[in-house]
């Protein structure tokens, strides 16, 4: 009898001890076209890559096998030619991007404005060949208010239910042209936060809610309606999230914030280009019964895998992918006589940027351009240029527009963009450059306090930028450059990209003035293709480019300003 007892009391025992369940959850964010050890621009091996990704998340698939959630958080669809060939070239093939989401057995896929900004025709064909949800909660059809994507996903692994709610920033029509984004509209992500984990918690009840968020931590763009970057503001604010994978702002970040309920909810971000991956790791304590699931403890950290092995089986499996672009960039598109810099673009008149500034005045007859450095530090060597230098010269899939806007627009615009370029100084030893060290690691600012894409210097006049005077004093405009007056009563057609000329940066409103209900007014030309495309037309016609810098305005005054441009290069570049 006794035996008995101790039999059934051991059989008891077992069968309401609690289950220890440990989950790994592993984010990717603004890949960027990142896929391959391979960067096709500079024709260089690349440090990061969903390559390493991959081996890193198949040694942990050993231990952790299907309670290892693989997600994704948008941007993925611009960057490297990879993307551009993908998405414009072999259109009639799957797009390599959805391949490699398939391949590396990803759980969710949000959508980054990156996506967006690639066009219906891309966006879609994409979604439909992701085979996990691709997740836009606030991301809404006009035409029933219903969201365009899966708005969550439910993971359950061994007895734990996983939430994934994604979103997308909302300022997408500050940066792109509605055709981009055509039948939709993009509500603001506080308050549609509340109300879908509303709806999770009461329709699925899960154990844990994840955000999949790509949207910064904090700032950005503020309008009456929306934030652009509001990650952290809905860890504080709205109850229920126990981790916020961000992404969007291209800043490293890992650390925990309190919620509106005292609970610690832990915010990461990746950053950018496949380096970096958010890693947090997660135990649970499960009943028996699988009714009652405790949140025992929750780690995150940021796991560099530029050191990691490349795959191998990832390389075989997309090698040809991998060679078909290799093949493209390669092509021979003309000859350029000299070397030119996007280092040269920051302190004054420049080669790079005024190829670009000469070509859209080319294209589309415009009286005066504005154009801006959309890459950090890029070098294109005298010689023969190729179809991957084009991608240097011109980053982005942006079109080209052309507006009409009055003389004193033009100057305030041109304020607004050298108030956040350089700073005021007040005596020979000052920086002339506006630089601020907290944004060193920053690749949208690389040390300056304002985004170096939106430095936009003019082509058509003649100017001096007086460093001595205060903000938005600092622009003299002379004359045109072809020496007529130029009057700021008068009305002029100004070229620019599309992601300018649709309020991108804030340089159109709250430097010209232009209110942005009336941007698309004074638009009175938009091309059919991208930038890049005539660029390399261009190039093609000539075959030979001799490249040099109009010399149409400069800092002032000069005393001051030719030793500081000097300090100031030596500091971020060390020349």
């Amino acid at each position: 009898m006794r035996t008995l007892f101790l039999t059934i009391l051991a059989a008891l025992s077992m069968t309401t001890t609690a289950q220890t369940v440990n989950l790994r959850l592993i984010e990717t964010s603004d890949v960027h076209g990142c896929f391959f050890p391979y960067d096709f621009t500079a024709r260089t091996p690349l440090r990061g890559s969903l390559a390493r990704v991959a081996s890193y998340v198949d040694s942990l698939r050993k231990d952790y096998g299907p309670r290892l959630l693989l997600l994704e958080n948008g941007d993925i669809l611009q960057g490297q030619p990879t993307n551009y060939y993908y998405n414009y070239i072999a259109t009639g093939e799957p797009n390599v991007a959805s391949e490699l989401i398939n391949y590396m057995r990803y759980d969710a896929q949000a959508v980054g404005n990156h996506d967006i900004e690639a066009g219906h025709a891309v966006y879609d064909k994409w979604i439909k060949e992701v085979e996990c949800p691709v997740l836009a909660a606030n991301m809404v059809r006009v035409s029933d208010g219903k969201p365009y994507t899966e708005p969550y996903t439910i993971i359950e692994r061994e007895g734990v239910k996983v939430a994934i709610l994604g979103m997308i920033t909302p300022a997408i029509p500050n940066w792109l042209s509605e055709d981009l984004w055509s039948g939709l509209r993009f509500e603001e992500m506080v308050e549609s936060a509340r109300k879908w984990v509303r709806i999770i918690q009461d329709n699925e009840k899960p154990d844990l809610i994840v955000g999949l968020f790509h949207s910064g931590l904090k700032g950005g763009i503020a309008t009456d309606y929306y934030v652009e970057n509001v990650s952290e503001l809905i860890a504080k604010e709205v109850e229920g999230f126990d981790i916020i994978f961000y992404g969007h702002d291209h800043m490293a970040h890992c650390e925990t914030v309190k919620g509106p309920d005292g609970r610690d909810v832990w915010l990461v971000d990746p950053s950018n280009n496949a380096r970096l991956v958010g890693d947090v790791s997660v135990t649970l304590e499960v009943e028996p019964d699988g009714h009652n699931v405790k949140l025992k403890t929750i780690d995150a950290h940021l796991a560099d895998v530029c050191t990691q092995s490349i795959d191998a089986d990832f390389m075989a499996h997309f090698a040809s992918h991998e060679q078909a672009v290799k093949d493209y960039v390669g092509r021979r598109i003309g000859t350029f006589a000299s070397s030119m810099s996007t280092r040269d673009c920051f302190f004054g008149p420049s080669a790079f940027t005024d190829l670009i500034h000469n070509m859209q005045l080319q294209l589309t007859g415009a009286d005066i351009s504005f154009n801006a450095p959309l890459t950090f530090d890029s070098r294109i060597e005298a010689g023969d240029v190729y179809m991957s230098d084009m991608f240097k010269l011109y980053r982005y899939e942006n079109k080209v527009y052309v507006l009409r806007m009055k003389g004193s627009e033009i100057r305030g615009h041109l304020e607004k963009s050298y108030d956040q370029w350089v700073s005021t100084m007040h005596s020979a030893d000052d920086h002339i450059m506006l630089l601020d060290e907290r944004t060193n690691g920053d690749s949208h600012r690389y040390g300056f306090k304002g985004m170096t894409f939106n430095f936009d210097s003019a082509a058509g006049i003649d100017y001096e930028v007086d460093v001595t005077k205060p903000d938005g004093q600092k622009v003299k405009i002379l004359r045109m450059s072809d020496g007529r007056p130029f009057d700021e009563d008068a009305w002029y057609k100004v070229v620019m990209n599309s992601y300018r000329g649709n309020g991108g940066g804030q340089l159109l409103t709250l430097g010209a003035g232009i209110a942005k209900e009336d941007i698309d007014g004074r638009i009175i030309y938009r091309s059919d293709l991208d930038q890049r495309y005539y660029l390399t037309q261009l190039i093609e016609q000539a075959d030979t480019i001799h490249p040099k810098a109009n010399n149409n305005w400069r800092f002032v005054p000069t005393e001051w300003t030719e030793e500081a441009l000097k300090r100031d290069r030596h500091l971020i570049f060390g020349d």
